[in-house]
């Protein structure tokens, strides 16, 4: 009976030790049961396959390919959101008839009237400024809108020094020669010309106009931007 025992003694020793030396190097190998849980990140995201978190391109180039997709030439009637349909600028549209062509620049695209910050029926040719903060860009009955760099020399060479007195708004140093200019046979004070720093069509963009019956005689200056002339007589440099 004390043979048996001393016997199970034993093997009982030898099972504790063989658990004991097995949790040891378990411990070693990934440390203590708290450190372990520590050390390891079950919760931390997992990407499969390895992707990164750049996977889709960095912000930069996500960016170029979006100003890609933005249209510089334009012309079906409707709202064109700024920045994501149309790159911000200036544009250009030309050979509009009769007033039918109607533009707009919104804050917004709520169709409130505190919601416009610009627009113009136009005659012939039309210059806008697009902001970069301008929300949308409407317009109907119009030619096709083409952006145009406002700075870069005319392609057509020296400005001209007259111009049609209906075709609407020339940019002065690219399209017309700086200088006075004068109008006659002006009717019913039908003629309106206008005289801006730039095409954003703003109140600030406002420098002189008027509306003028028989002869009419305006200067413009290398600083002005745009003319704009309406109903008017040709208009010839002097």
């Amino acid at each position: 009976m004390r043979a048996r025992l001393a016997v199970g003694a034993v093997v009982g020793l030898a099972v504790i030790g063989a658990v004991s030396a097995t949790v040891g190097s378990h411990s070693k190998a990934g440390g203590s049961g708290d450190g372990a849980r520590a050390g390891s990140s079950p919760s931390a995201p997992h990407k499969p396959g390895g992707a990164s978190e750049n996977s889709g391109g960095s912000a930069d180039s996500r960016r170029a390919r979006a100003a890609e997709k933005m249209k510089t030439t334009f012309g079906d009637n409707g709202d064109y959101q700024v920045g994501t349909d149309i790159k911000p600028g200036t544009y250009r549209t030309t050979g509009n008839p009769d007033d039918t062509c109607y533009w707009e620049r919104a804050r917004d695209a709520s169709g409130q009237p505190d919601a416009t910050l610009a627009g113009d029926r136009l005659n012939g040719t039309g210059y806008v400024t697009v902001m970069p903060t301008d929300k949308v860009f409407r317009f109907f009955g119009c030619a096709d809108w083409e952006l145009v760099d406002p700075t870069a020399p005319t392609a057509k060479g020296t400005p001209a020094t007259s111009m049609d007195g209906d075709a609407g708004m020339f940019q002065v140093g690219t399209d017309i020669a700086p200088g006075t200019y004068k109008s006659t046979g002006n009717t019913g004070g039908t003629c309106y010309w206008e005289r801006t720093k730039d095409a954003e069509h703003g109140p600030d963009s406002f420098l002189a106009g008027d509306h003028v019956t028989g002869t009419a005689v305006v200067t413009l200056s290398a600083s002005d931007g745009y003319f704009k002339t309406d109903d008017c007589g040709d208009w010839k440099r002097i």
